[in-house]
């Protein structure tokens, strides 16, 4: 059952398998909603990770990335804290993976990918006689029908089971696209993947590693446009991102005519041979040497026009191109990933708790109060107006930005925030009861309004002394 993921993990015994379901339900809030528990960590947030991956493009395991390396020189930390990646469904789909990691104590769900080649064994069926056991390679980097069905399935595990903050390392090139593979659906596991990122509740931080790509299909189910108040992607400066890679671009926005056009604009010789080509009254032995010479030089000069006009393509695709055109949050470095992570999920988190709370003291308004009917959960709308008053209480400059200092406020000043949010909801529920009975108001007869007589009944049913105080407040006006 562990290879074919039924099962999450293995057990040798059940003091074991015990063991294994508390430092499960240790990254698990204890209750539905409550924040996350966030456990003292001897590994300091403010390090830098030193662990890297290798420039070619070879493999590696991608466990060092998260977990840190340990070789003969010591000890290379990862992103995550020390020892503290527990992986989940190890045994299934092995392209892909998955477990919980914490961040300086932050529990977190994680998605990773292997950018090795694995083998994937499919066995014999006992009951056929004829069939065999059957072994393919799964290349690294790759979404098969089954790594995309784990992806889906871990997403949802940490949203509805867990509510855990969720860190994709995003190295895809994109879907396999054999034959076999669509037979499999990998496109309808693809979908699972947006399905499941679209009703995602926690923060999602989507980070294309150093020397990493994300290409294809693959971007587009991760886009942070699919669910944008919880995902926010990034890229390392050495990362590169885009539909289709250089090679591909090259070969269909800048073919061989558009490079020989390229070259007869800036090359003089090769621009002197087309001049001589295109006069009129040449003889045949006069044209061969002319297009022998051109043909010469178009073998000189093809190779290095490939090479630049890939150079090019590829500069389109950088982490600076992808910050100046809006699809990434922001540009980082793999060695101050660790610290800026660690503050930027701690204040998403306080954040969150904070604005689920607005919004439910936005949603108590009614749908009769005109202020808030337009503050739906679900609007980005809504969100920003909230973050802006966050901002204005808070009163931090660069407060986007400002995710330390922002996260320090929200900590430090927790009984202000809870009277504010108080305050809100007391201006809420007046608003909505002047709303009821303006509602309600049908003549200019008091006595015959029913939001005046659903008034009175609330009197005669309260206490005598408490109905005294309201009578009394009430002559006031």
């Amino acid at each position: 059952m562990y290879r074919n993921g039924v099962s999450h993990l293995t057990a040798n015994d059940d003091f074991a398998g015990v063991s294994k379901i508390v430092q499960w339900m240790s990254f698990v809030p204890d209750r539905r909603n409550n924040p996350v528990p966030i456990s003292p960590s001897v590994d300091s947030w403010d390090r830098d990770v030193i662990y890297t991956p290798p420039l070619l493009k070879e493999g590696y395991d991608v466990r060092w990335m998260i977990a840190g390396k340990e070789d003969e020189a010591g000890f290379q930390p990862g992103l995550f804290d020390k020892d503290s990646f527990v992986e989940t469904l190890g045994g299934w789909a092995r392209t892909v993976v998955v477990g919980r990691a914490r961040l300086g104590g932050i529990p977190m769900g994680v998605i990773a990918v292997e950018t090795r080649a694995v083998e994937n064994i499919t066995p014999a069926d006992p009951a056929n006689p004829d069939s065999i056991e059957q072994l393919t390679n799964e290349a690294g980097g790759v979404w098969y029908p089954n790594s995309a069905f784990k992806t889906a399935q871990a997403i949802n595990d940490f949203n509805h089971g867990e509510q855990l903050p969720l860190m994709i390392l995003a190295n895809w090139r994109g879907f396999s696209g054999g034959q076999r593979d669509m037979y499999n659906e990998v496109l309808k596991y693809g979908s699972f993947i947006v399905d499941a990122l679209v009703k995602f509740e926690q923060p999602v931080f989507i980070y294309i590693p150093p020397f990493g790509e994300l290409r294809g299909g693959s971007w587009v189910v991760v886009d942070p446009t699919i669910n944008p108040t919880a995902m926010e992607m990034y890229a390392d400066v050495e990362a590169r991102g885009g539909v289709l890679e250089p090679e591909g671009i090259i070969g269909i926005k800048y073919r061989k005519d558009k490079q020989l056009e390229t070259m007869a604009r800036l090359d003089p010789l090769y621009a002197s041979l087309k001049k001589q080509m295109a006069k009129e009254g040449l003889s045949k032995e006069e044209t061969d040497a002319i297009k022998k010479q051109m043909t010469e030089r178009e073998q000189q000069l093809l190779p290095v026009y490939a090479q630049i006009s890939l150079q090019y393509a590829d500069l389109h695709d950088r982490a600076g191109r992808m910050k100046a055109k809006g699809v990434i949050r922001e540009v980082l470095e793999w060695r101050e990933a660790r610290r800026f992570f660690y503050w930027r999920v701690r204040r998403r988190l306080n954040e969150e708790y904070i604005l689920r709370r607005i919004t439910s003291v936005a949603s108590h308004a009614g749908v009769h109060n005109k202020v808030d009917t337009s503050a739906s959960p679900t609007t980005v709308e809504a969100r920003k107006r909230h973050l802006h008053l966050l901002e204005a209480w808070c009163g931090i400059a660069n407060f986007d930005t400002s995710d330390r200092e922002v996260s320090v406020w929200y900590e430090e000043n927790r009984k202000l925030v809870h009277d504010k949010i108080d305050a809100l909801k007391n201006e809420a529920i007046t608003a909505e009861m002047r709303e009821l009975v303006r509602a309600g108001t049908t003549s200019k007869d008091a006595t015959a309004n029913v939001a005046w007589r659903g008034v009175r009944d609330m009197l005669r049913v309260m206490p005598v002394e408490e109905r005294e105080k309201v009578l009394e407040y009430l002559k006031h006006v």
